[in-house]
């Protein structure tokens, strides 16, 4: 395990790294509920794809009364390049429906309230209320999920686990700029198939570059 010493000297790194953008979603969107919209159709799609979606979907479609003028073969004909257009688009209506029935016609702006929308789950939810009203979160999606588990600040085994380990070790204040210092590291650096490990400025407290140095060491070691 890490030490609270390493802990802050890796976030710190991280922070100096991602600095110009902490703030910055690569999610295109003005509203709540556009922001709702955008990472409904974000789970399992690119961030790209998404906002070329949303450029024209939200032409005509962007607050709850419009969108639920289309059905929803009307609405997968908009994302279905996002994938999972059924589920998506069966979702996103519904939660329209319940945004004007329930909530007055804005997106809610507590947890508790946002996570009855259907097909919001706590990653939704955290980037949702921290992008869109500016409350504390730390949403872990892939990216997240992957580098702080390379690096040693996290051990969960499910996104959840990842989120509350996380914020036992960051600051409040905290959740929301760290949600991206992981999430740009994880698109810039430390990717899934073939991580940047030699050019990561982090890589003197990782976990998964320690355990590769070992491996090459073992096999060196064998070959000789």
């Amino acid at each position: 395990m890490m030490t609270e010493e390493q802990i802050s000297e890796v976030l710190s790194e991280l922070r100096s790294l991602y600095l110009p953008l902490e703030d910055r979603s690569r999610l295109n969107f003005e509203t709540p509920y556009e922001a709702l919209v955008a990472v409904m159709l974000s789970a399992q799609c690119t961030d790209e794809r998404v906002n070329m979606v949303t450029a024209e979907l939200f032409k005509e479609h962007n607050t709850p009364e419009t969108m639920l003028t289309l059905d929803e073969d009307g609405l997968k004909e908009y994302i279905k390049s996002c994938g999972l257009a059924n589920a998506k688009a069966k979702n996103i209506l519904a939660s329209s429906r319940m945004i004007l029935d329930e909530f007055g016609g804005e997106v809610p702006r507590t947890k508790e309230e946002i996570l009855k929308l259907p097909g919001v789950g706590n990653k939704t939810a955290n980037v949702v209320l921290s992008n869109a009203y500016g409350v504390p979160g730390l949403g872990v999606d892939t990216h997240v999920f992957r580098v702080a588990n390379r690096i040693g600040l996290a051990t969960g085994n499910t996104a959840d686990k990842v989120e509350k380990e996380l914020c036992a070790i960051i600051p409040k204040d905290y959740w929301t700029k760290a949600h991206h210092w992981f999430l740009w590291h994880g698109r810039k650096v430390c990717n899934a198939r073939k991580p940047d490990c030699e050019n990561c400025s982090v890589k003197g407290y990782c976990r998964y570059y320690k355990a590769k140095q070992e491996e090459a060491e073992e096999s060196k070691e064998t070959e000789d």
